[in-house]
């Protein structure tokens, strides 16, 4: 299962009085709006974040979120092939008393801004980033590859039927950041929910035009929980919302999607055997073991060898991360979660 390293505070920079700007040699430094000087380099990202954030253009002095955005705007990256569409990446703040900040990466539609929806596309993990995976890997205009030499287009992007808005989510993940520590201990669906309605409330004030667009979540993995969970909390809150606050939803869709565990689970033993992955007599020995909690320690033993059968039938052809779960209940049948194989 994907996940993303946790971003570090760093003392010098609380937030608000610092913004990240390019050094000459393209690593991420630390600037004091305050006065202007440097303060170090905070942290060196791995390369493809290095790239998003170096290329997005800071001042000093900015005020109103029409500023706020044209700052956001990236101009171009390393590598990048021409394109026709504009693209945007930076933080929103999420609450006045609170220290949270959500990195996002937003891409207009290739034509038709306007008329096309717009789609906010979240990776699960829990702690997997949505722009190094989600945006770079999979459905973003832009991929990276493993040389890192230059980007590649997609010509199977979404953005060339919505405008698409990739959010790092919640606080750790990627470039998302808090300044409070004790915001890392307070995590779980729940505050990822909360954090990511604010998020768009926000994003929204620096991207009006977007407001009125029909609007969808998306998302795979463990955004099984996050993209219904939020559709759920926008739907509740749009009950009693201003003009201002009021989210105009239409839908959500999640794939691959991690909900509960039991059907989850069965259902990637039905499809391996329905798509001719695993033979009958596979399937029916593991689907016995799986779901019949077999204890014996010799139906164990038999219980592991069949389970070996199906991930070597699985591996190269089917991303294994869901098996992982799988594995996890084959080894603790009485549901017992201890093994840790659960993210």
């Amino acid at each position: 299962m994907c996940r993303a390293p946790f971003m570090p505070v760093s003392p010098n920079c609380p937030m608000q009085t610092c913004s990240p700007t390019k050094s000459v040699n393209g690593s991420i430094s630390s600037r004091n709006s305050k006065n202007g000087s440097l303060e170090g380099t905070v942290i060196i990202f791995p390369s493809f974040y290095t790239l998003v954030a170096a290329a997005t253009s800071f001042s000093k002095v900015e005020t109103g979120e029409e500023a706020r955005r044209e700052a956001d705007r990236v101009t171009s990256l390393p590598g990048q092939p021409p394109v026709r569409f504009r693209h945007y990446s930076g933080y929103v703040n999420l609450r006045r008393n609170d220290q949270k900040a959500l990195f996002y990466w937003f891409f207009e539609a290739e034509d038709g801004v306007s008329q096309k929806p717009l789609v906010l596309w979240l990776n699960g993990g829990p702690g997997c980033s949505s722009i190094a995976y989600g945006a770079a890997q999979e459905l973003g205009p832009f991929l990276v590859r493993r040389d890192g030499s230059q980007l590649i287009l997609n010509k199977y992007s979404w953005n060339k039927v919505a405008n698409m808005l990739f959010l790092e989510a919640p606080v750790g993940v990627g470039f998302s950041y808090t300044n409070n520590s004790k915001d890392l201990h307070e995590l779980g669906d729940r505050v990822t929910a909360d954090d990511s309605h604010a998020f768009l409330i926000n994003w929204f004030k620096r991207f009006p035009s977007f407001k009125s667009h029909n609007f969808y979540i998306a998302g795979e993995s463990y955004a099984g929980h996050y993209v219904p969970q939020l559709a759920e909390l926008i739907h509740d809150r749009n009950k009693e919302a201003t003009k201002d606050s009021h989210i105009n939803l239409k839908g959500f869709m999640i794939g691959n999607a991690v909900i509960h565990d039991e059907t989850d689970l069965s259902g990637i033993v039905d499809y391996a055997w329905s798509h001719a992955i695993i033979s009958d007599h596979l399937y029916h020995n593991v689907k016995e073991c799986a779901f019949k909690q077999t204890v014996d320690a010799a139906a164990a033993s038999n219980c592991s060898a069949h389970f070996k059968g199906f991930m070597d039938a699985y591996s190269g052809s089917i991303f294994i991360a869901s098996t992982l779960r799988f594995a996890s209940l084959l080894l603790n049948p009485l549901g017992n979660s201890s093994s840790g194989l659960v993210p």
